[in-house]
């Protein structure tokens, strides 16, 4: 009788121990790496679930991601808007408390505040976060405002910078005598009359046609409480026929009921380049010296023989006179102050404007668009292209499915437009040390930059945008906060498909080394017996 071999009546001896070792290698994977399975098929009617809260859990960590980058370049973004806001408080301070006194340069101690204090503002609009510019909109890879040496100071190639835009545009308002302001004060047809007529440039009769320039004081009112005196308001003066251009205007007061008492006075109000009035009072004196800003009362020789009336016609030539001179005054003071302002306006402009052409600044009579070829362009960052585009929505970051924040903002937004443009021409401006009127210019130009960086109720303020980034952030935050809850039930469900119990595995591992144990010790058993041994 044939015996066969222990090895094929044994094989499936073998198959149980390689079936053992592959449990247990199985169960020293998952032990090994907390999961129960290294492919989704082992997870039965699980994978599609497992597969969905990966994914989601995959969009959690993005929107993780992006939040970190946004709540990065929003703080960034606040850390420049603070320095921003204390510029504005710093410099509006030494506008309202540093006096006239000027240093050898032509310029205060709070313009060489204001110097500075430029320098830091433009460097606060050009912050980056990381390789991205904060304040450009979505031009991000460039300094949204050029470097503030070339603002001021234009390139020295021909392209203007503010201080040149300042310069020109003082020189058209101011004129030069005997027309400063550019008016004409005169005679009218009645010699007890004075006359005040705005921009003398103008020639209405010209071919072509030449009407008022943008220039110099306009007339807005004049008022007297002169007893008998005849006032005439601002009236084209004289009336043109259409198609020639309209005629500068002309207001004046006509002595015609005598002599004004002492204390009696006049008023002429004028409006100026930016906005602002002023208004120069004369009053009527018999008071020897004759005190400021009065004109003389003709009072006749009654010692005279025959004795000699008081004149209105002499009173008259007094009135004017003092109305030249305070012209003067008023021109190279309060007006070549807002002239300044009114420069930086329109420099700081989208394009910037300037006087046409180059001399004689005194017979200017239009402003052109500036252009890079001529003029430093303040601001190199992204324009919105239509009403609806705003600054916040020049950066927008997904952090859900659903949600999304705006974050973006450009430094030609008015807030900071104001602030910069208002500090540059502070900046900008200088007096010669040996002008007559400097104290009144510096005035003018303290008083109207302090009102200038004052909150103005309705327009929008650096605050404003501090509020819409907080506003972000708050949006951010929440986001965040409920995404963390959201991720950490998702995980724990995850972790109930996928998870092992450890010490249920540990338990297995010990039961199957032990079985397999024991299968190797009987297999080595049958594979060492022989037919004499059975025997």
């Amino acid at each position: 009788m044939a015996i066969d071999g222990v090895s094929g009546r044994t094989s499936y001896i073998g198959s149980g121990i390689l079936n053992l070792r592959s449990q247990l290698e199985t169960l020293t994977q998952q032990l090994a790496t907390g999961r129960n399975s290294t492919t989704y098929a082992e997870l039965g009617a699980g994978r599609s679930l497992t597969i969905g809260i990966r994914a989601q859990l995959s969009n959690y960590q993005s929107y993780a991601d992006t939040a970190v980058n946004v709540n990065t370049r929003i703080n960034v973004a606040n850390l420049a808007l603070e320095r921003l806001n204390a510029i504005n408080s710093t410099v509006k301070g030494a506008a309202v408390s540093a006096g006239s006194t000027l240093d050898n340069t032509g310029q205060t101690a709070g313009q060489k505040t204001a110097v500075l204090n430029f320098y830091d503002a433009v460097d606060m609009l050009n912050s980056q976060s990381g390789d991205r510019y904060l304040f450009g909109g979505r031009a991000t890879d460039t300094p949204p405002v050029v470097a503030a040496d070339k603002l001021l100071n234009g390139d020295g190639a021909g392209i203007a910078g503010l201080k040149q835009v300042i310069n020109e545009r003082r020189a058209a308002d101011v004129g030069a005598a005997p027309n400063w302001g550019r008016v004409i004060v005169s005679t009218p047809a009645s010699a007890t009359a004075v006359q005040i007529g705005e921009d003398f440039a103008a020639n209405p009769y010209a071919v072509p046609p030449v009407g008022p320039s943008p220039f110099g004081l306009k007339l807005s009112a004049i008022a007297t409480t002169i007893t008998g005196a005849v006032i005439t308001q601002p009236t084209e003066t004289p009336p043109t026929v259409p198609p020639a251009a309209p005629n500068p205007k002309a207001m004046s007061i006509d002595l015609v009921g005598g002599n004004p008492s002492d204390g009696q006075n006049v008023s002429f109000t004028f409006d100026l380049p930016d906005g602002s009035r002023e208004t120069i009072t004369l009053t009527a004196s018999t008071a020897t010296p004759l005190p400021a800003d009065s004109f003389a009362i003709d009072q006749g020789d009654p010692l005279a023989v025959p004795p000699v009336a008081p004149d209105p016609v002499k009173t008259a030539t007094n009135m004017k006179a003092a109305l030249t001179e305070a012209v003067k005054q008023l021109a190279n003071g309060a007006l070549a102050s807002a002239s300044a302002i009114q420069a930086g306006a329109e420099f700081f402009s989208q394009p910037p404007l300037r006087v046409a052409g180059t001399a004689p600044f005194t017979g200017a009579t239009a402003q052109v668009s500036g252009t890079a070829a001529d003029t430093v362009i303040w601001y190199t960052g992204e324009n919105p292209t239509s009403p609806g585009d705003t600054a916040r929505g020049s950066a927008i970051a997904k952090i859900d499915d659903n949600i999304t924040v705006q974050y973006g903002a450009r430094a030609n937004e008015q807030a900071l437009r104001t602030l910069l443009q208002n500090v540059a021409v502070f900046a900008a401006v200088t007096t010669n040390v040996t002008d007559i009127n400097a104290s009144g210019k510096i005035a003018g130009l303290n008083q109207r930059l302090a009102q200038n960086l004052a909150v103005i109720p309705g327009t929008q303020t650096i605050q404003n945008i501090q509020a819409d980034f907080a506003g972000a952030q708050a949006s951010i935050k929440t986001t965040t906060d409920r995404q963390t809850q959201s991720k950490s039930i998702s995980q724990t469900l995850l972790d109930s498909i996928e998870g092992i119990n450890n010490d249920e595995v540990a338990t297995k591992i010990l039961a199957l080394q032990t079985a397999l144990q024991a299968s190797y010790q009987t297999t080595s058993q049958l594979y060492q017996m022989s037919l004499v041994k059975f025997l």
